[in-house]
């Protein structure tokens, strides 16, 4: 009767634990994580990245890897408490530290990455299954970041950009906008850092962003006609002038300022050769203008000539007389 007891026990033992280990092993995964949208490393390296997952950075993130990402919501460090700086190395800011994440520090430009544009109101889409209390804090590296060198804490500001605490969970996913940095040009790295309230666990991941190069600014007309920096000093001498400072009369036409330099007299286009300043022997702007009669030495001669004449009838007139 015993025997047939512990048989019993040890036939039920032997059905029932192969059926609540996967149950146990499953548990801590239905609590993970990572960014769909702009799609992490992680997940677009994973079986379930589709195309991306076969790109020549992801296949050589796999292979440094050692294996596939499979558990691409795993991504976690327990027990950071806020000390992410301290506790993930230089370097390893992609992996969390973690020799089984290592192939996603790999330093390359050429990461599966979403298109983005400065100043807009990003769509952020944070994949999981269980809810869990927590806050999200995103991280955009600072401008001149360099892609081909491994991510570093300096690369990223001291404060993030973006900060969500406890976003609801909806249709497996957490969904939160925010304002993305107006100062940013190429290829970026938006850093997401979920510190969890209700686990112990921080998880990491990288995702790669694309703004758009800044336009080239419409060239000033001067710049056009080829007088780049001559434009730049009769603009200097202009602003001056505009500040108050006296600036001399206008001189006579074709002559140039005093003090002038040949390269503001080459303002609109070929050089222009320097003046002298004007003799005092020239006549002035304003005495030319007054009329185009006889000069002054001209009306003193005829002048004279009319009092000879004058005098020469008059003296006719008294010899007659007598």
């Amino acid at each position: 009767m015993l025997a047939t007891t512990v048989q019993r026990t040890a036939l039920a033992a032997a059905l029932t634990t192969p059926l609540l280990l996967p149950l146990w092993t499953a548990a801590p995964a239905a609590a993970h994580g990572a960014p769909t949208d702009p799609v992490s490393r992680v997940v677009a390296c994973s079986p379930e990245g589709g195309e991306r997952a076969a790109t020549p950075a992801c296949r050589a993130a796999v292979a440094a890897n050692g294996g596939p990402f499979t558990a691409w919501d795993n991504l976690r460090v327990a027990n950071v408490a806020g000390r992410d700086r301290a506790v993930v190395p230089d370097g390893k800011l992609c992996s969390g530290g973690l020799p089984a994440y290592r192939g996603l520090d790999l330093p390359r430009a050429d990461w599966p990455s979403t298109r983005v544009a400065p100043g807009a109101r990003l769509g952020l889409r944070y994949a999981s299954t269980i809810p869990h209390a927590g806050t999200f804090r995103m991280y955009l590296t600072k401008p001149g970041f360099d892609p081909g060198r491994p991510l570093t804490w300096s690369d990223l500001p001291e404060k993030p950009f973006a900060q969500v605490t406890d976003p609801a969970l909806a249709d497996g996913a957490y969904r939160f906008r925010a304002t993305l940095p107006s100062d940013r040009v190429g290829r970026h790295v938006l850093y997401t850092v979920w510190q969890n309230s209700s686990t112990p666990d921080t998880y990491y991941s990288c995702s790669d962003v694309v703004f758009p190069a800044r336009r080239a600014k419409a060239r000033t007309g001067d710049e056009q006609s080829g007088g780049g920096e001559a434009s730049g000093a009769g603009g200097k001498a202009r602003e001056e002038r505009g500040k108050g400072t006296t600036a001399p009369a206008a001189p006579a036409t074709g002559a140039s300022e005093p003090g002038g330099s040949a390269a503001e007299g080459a303002a609109g286009g070929a050089a222009a050769p320097r003046s002298r300043p004007q003799d005092a022997r020239t006549p002035s702007a304003s005495a030319a203008a007054a009329g185009s009669g006889p000069s002054s030495g001209t009306l003193a001669g005829g002048a004279a000539a009319v009092l000879v004449l004058t005098g020469g009838a008059a003296l006719a007139l008294r010899l007659r007389r007598r």
